[in-house]
């Protein structure tokens, strides 16, 4: 497989020779990620491998007859509502993108569908946006939202199966107040206390406090075997960990998909030792493949970086099956691409993909993740279980 510089400089070459003969167009994906705010540490990688995806495409020279694939990044800030959609009306007024790939966060999430990508009719597929609120129909969104990452109405029983199996009956839930965090935690608080666990407080915390210190102790006084932190590791999250250790209030912790990356690790290494979590990942066949495709050019186990490579490669195999990169005619395609019946493509086969369609075949793309899109348009989910072991978030197990 061929490294990430190597295929970046193979999309560099093949962008100059495919103007040349003057056959080739170009296709412009957005990426629209939150790289300043609560999650910044995650989004890098996750451009980084949306990125990778098009270099592929770009370098195989089948997409389209020839097409360039070029992305243009932006900003989702990942809790600014405004900020996000201004930035998407750019991508898509401005630099004219052809699909999006993001964005990242629920909320910013949703005003960027409804406020941008339903009114000007673009496709967007995000790899981590997981509220539940997400879960459209094709009347609502016009057929043009998709996601890589399951919905939280998934995690919050997977939550559940992992603190039951545990033995943790009792926990306390403290969540991010925003349309992510609202929307796992009332769907964690229904599955646990579904199969018989008690949440002793469900109570949200907002981002950007110096003290948590009364959120803290609010939390210790309903008392739980565990705490729940359902918010972001660069931000509120964090916050919460540091004053409950502090305070002694807790010392292990349950941590979403929003909590979980390098920061954690760096940020408390073996203090909150034998805490546990899980966000979306796979021991798939895929899984194995990009992680040697990446490797080491960026972070390929990242959460959300794998997703990200197959949100964009699903938007540019649609494309190859309508003949088209106008969203309103390759819509219509994403689910067909993702799901069988057809030919199995994993990571580093995308151009094998755009051969087999444009032969009139049939794919089934099953990536870097296993994807399988369900109802609308969204992951059927598969989660990685990790818990912190000697200072370090290991895999527990995969479900």
């Amino acid at each position: 497989m061929k490294k990430l510089m190597m295929a970046t400089a193979a999309t560099a070459l093949m962008a100059g020779t495919a103007y040349a003969d003057g056959h080739a167009k170009e296709v412009k994906l957005g990426i629209i990620l939150g790289f300043t705010g609560p999650i910044e540490s995650l989004t890098p990688s996750m451009a980084d491998g949306a990125e990778l995806a098009m270099a592929e495409v770009t370098e195989s020279g089948l997409l389209l007859d020839g097409a360039t694939v070029s992305s243009v990044r932006a900003d989702s800030t990942c809790v600014d509502a405004g900020a996000a959609t201004a930035a998407a009306e750019r991508l898509v007024t401005a630099d004219k993108v052809d699909g999006i790939m993001g964005a990242d966060c629920s909320g910013v999430t949703g005003a960027i569908l409804n406020n941008v990508a339903v009114a000007n009719g673009v496709v967007m597929i995000s790899p981590s946006a997981t509220s539940p609120g997400l879960s459209h129909n094709d009347n609502e969104d016009n057929g043009l939202f998709f996601r890589t990452a399951p919905s939280d109405a998934r995690q919050g029983v997977v939550m559940t199966q992992v603190l039951m199996e545990e033995g943790i009956k009792e926990v306390a839930v403290t969540y991010t107040n925003n349309d992510y965090g609202k929307g796992l935690a009332d769907s964690f608080q229904a599955a646990f206390e579904a199969a018989g666990g008690t949440v002793t407080i469900n109570a949200a915390h907002e981002d950007g406090k110096a003290d948590y210190s009364a959120e803290v102790g609010a939390l210790a006084s309903a008392g739980g075997d565990r705490l729940v932190v359902a918010g972001y590791v660069d931000q509120g999250g964090s916050g919460i960990v540091r004053a409950a250790l502090d305070s002694g209030a807790f010392d292990t912790f349950h941590f979403p998909d929003g909590m979980i990356g390098a920061k954690l690790q760096e940020n408390f290494g073996d203090e909150i030792e034998g805490s546990t979590g899980q966000h979306p990942g796979t021991n798939s066949e895929g899984a194995a493949m990009f992680t040697d495709m990446v490797a080491g050019a960026f972070d390929a186990t990242s959460p959300f970086t794998p997703e990200s490579y197959d949100a964009a490669a699903l938007i540019m195999l649609a494309m190859q099956a309508a003949g088209s990169k106008d969203s309103n005619d390759y819509k219509d395609h994403v689910m067909n691409v993702a799901n069988a019946p057809g030919e199995q493509i994993f990571p580093g086969q995308l151009g094998k993909a755009l051969q087999i369609i444009k032969d009139g075949g049939d794919i089934d793309y099953v990536g870097a993740t296993a994807v399988e899109l369900i109802g609308p348009g969204e992951s059927a989910g598969n989660y990685r279980q990790i818990v912190i072991e000697g200072g370090e978030i290991t895999t527990a197990k995969y479900r």
